[in-house]
């Protein structure tokens, strides 16, 4: 049997990693400064992750969902100390989309409208919901097309206005960050605004994390930058750093009904293990704050270099768009230099999201890097 061949590959076979660092099969070092999609939070093999699952995995990896499992109790309390949301309720599943997928029926469950707005340049998921609300019509199947899911313009309040005064809104959800659509930042006023429709309307108002949370901003939500309060948070990605996992937080105003919401795998003891680990070394080693500190670095530095027509975003959820597509530089810097960096719908924007205990030194070795392959492109 082969591989259904969908992803774009490299052609790079990576075998081990440690901290920021991945060697492929070759015995070749990359410097990471993509972590796999904003997967890899505290490292790669951080020692204390690595401990924490292979001990789970001695005692019990598995059980259903039907029995009390203390792991996941013990992971929803430290989720709260950590993020600040310790009067929020949690509910695990697996993936991103999941996430996405269950904050937005269980919006509907709570108010019993159907409608739900997303923005452009937005993406969700790849489930029937997530996909639905996302901006990409290439990966929506017939299916999965809805008359219930309105994409308006992102950071048009205007446009948010008028789809509320028109339609019965269920749900508004909205990336803290847009991720996949180059790093682009919502104004503040704009987020202000879907907090307060959705306030007044009974709508429900669903704060995508999935990328851009769990630290990544050097706030444990990226909507915090924002002053607000959603009403569901969806998290996965860094949640486990590299084992599947995704959750949602819910505000206590939503109640829970027995089997509203429900999952096989979701919250099984190996997740919440690792997922307890990364919040352990998160709080442990104070990643939020490194992760301010040389995402500012990066960002200062890269201004200051002038190379770039705009570099956008926050913490270590950086954005560089030059005039030009960046295919040929970020194929440099990974099979001549050795740096992963990531890409965007944006054709022009190269995506940095590096693990959170990303040095000051490993920064400026990949500033001199792109300075050196800028030059020579």
């Amino acid at each position: 049997m082969n591989m259904f061949d969908v992803y774009p590959v490299f052609g790079i076979k990576p075998v081990k990693g440690e901290g920021s660092y991945v060697w492929d099969s070759e015995g070749n070092k990359y410097l990471d400064l993509y972590g796999g999609h904003a997967v890899i939070s505290i490292g790669h093999s951080h020692p204390h992750f690595v401990e924490s699952i292979s001990n789970q995995l001695k005692e019990l990896a598995f059980y259903s969902n039907f029995i009390i499992n203390p792991l996941q109790e013990k992971f929803a309390r430290k989720l709260g100390e950590v993020s600040g949301y310790q009067d929020y309720n949690l509910f695990l599943c697996n993936s991103g989309a999941e996430a996405n997928e269950n904050a937005i029926k269980l919006a509907s469950f709570y108010n019993g409208k159907k409608k739900v707005i997303s923005f452009t340049k937005g993406f969700h998921g790849r489930t029937s919901l997530s996909v639905a609300v996302t901006d990409n019509p290439k990966i929506v199947a017939p299916v999965n097309e809805t008359d219930n899911a309105i994409i308006l313009p992102f950071n048009d309040e205007k446009a948010l206005e008028k789809a509320f005064q028109e339609e019965e809104i269920s749900a508004v959800i909205i990336e803290g960050i847009q991720g996949i659509g180059g790093i682009n930042l919502p104004n503040p006023s704009f987020i202000k605004k879907i907090e307060r429709l959705c306030k007044d309307n009974n709508a429900v108002f669903i704060a995508d994390a999935v990328q851009c949370g769990y630290g990544r901003t050097g706030k444990f939500f990226s909507h915090d930058h924002f002053e607000v309060k959603a009403d569901i948070y969806t998290m996965a990605k860094g949640m486990g750093n590299g084992f599947p996992i995704g959750g949602i937080a819910i505000s206590p105003k939503i109640e829970a009904v027995y089997g509203m919401l429900g999952s096989t795998f979701g919250g099984n003891h190996m997740a919440c293990a690792a997922g307890i680990a990364v919040l352990e070394v998160m709080e442990k080693e104070n990643l939020m704050e490194n992760a301010t500190q040389v995402g500012n670095y990066l960002i200062q530095e890269l201004k200051g270099m002038g190379i770039a027509k705009e570099v956008r975003g926050i913490g270590l959820m950086i954005g560089i768009e030059f005039d030009f597509p960046i295919k040929e530089i970020r194929t440099k810097l990974l099979f001549e230099n050795k740096i992963f960096t990531g890409s965007a719908s944006n054709p022009n924007t190269l995506r940095l999201l590096p693990p959170l205990n990303l040095t000051k030194a490993q920064a400026t070795v990949f500033l001199e890097t792109l300075n050196e392959v800028l030059k020579a492109v």
